[in-house]
């Protein structure tokens, strides 16, 4: 298991990374998003993925790995966007929307440990493939509580799917390493 952490914290050092230029250029003009459009913007990504994974030819140099980091990122925000609401006009300087990504990371990843005792680390023997295809089942299943206006019956709620979907890709992001390291 500390293997596992230290991997997730590298993962998501380099999204963080991401992150933090992302802001230098842009500000925090993400808070303007509602939910369905960042939600919309996972799932651009995620189907762009699912695109490469089953494409032989691309015609833009930039590989799945990029894609992941990107569905991350936009989970985050989404999440904060739970919390905090949507915005007319950008209002978070750099160093309190880096505040509240650790936050939503920090946890995402508890959720995530305490899974990962339960699920003995199940997600190893899974393929990138199949990451990203229960990413997208999930971003599915947010759609439908979205157009329910969040209400569920008995399903968990919209912040549970983005951590879901955070840990999936975070797992991918793993896997994808592990083999660019062999």
């Amino acid at each position: 298991m500390q293997q596992t952490s230290e991997q997730y914290d590298a993962v998501i050092q380099s999204c963080r990374d991401l992150f933090i230029k992302k802001m230098k250029d842009y500000g925090c003009a993400w808070r303007i998003l509602r939910l369905p459009s960042l939600t919309d913007q996972i799932f651009i990504k995620a189907q762009r993925i699912r695109s490469l994974q089953q494409k032989a030819a691309r015609k833009i140099d930039e590989d799945e790995r990029s894609e992941f980091i990107g569905i991350i990122n936009y989970c985050i925000m989404a999440l904060i966007q739970v919390d905090r609401g949507v915005v007319e006009q950008p209002d978070l300087v750099e160093a309190e929307a880096l505040e509240l990504y650790d936050a939503k990371v920090e946890a995402t990843k508890s959720l995530m440990e305490d899974k990962n005792h339960d699920y003995g680390e199940a997600w190893r023997e899974m393929r990138v493939s199949s990451l990203t295809d229960l990413i997208l089942q999930k971003l599915l299943r947010v759609k439908q509580i979205e157009d329910n206006l969040g209400k569920t019956l008995v399903s968990e709620g919209i912040a549970a799917n983005y951590q879901d979907i955070i840990n999936y890709s975070v797992f991918a992001m793993i896997h994808l390493n592990s083999k660019s390291l062999l």
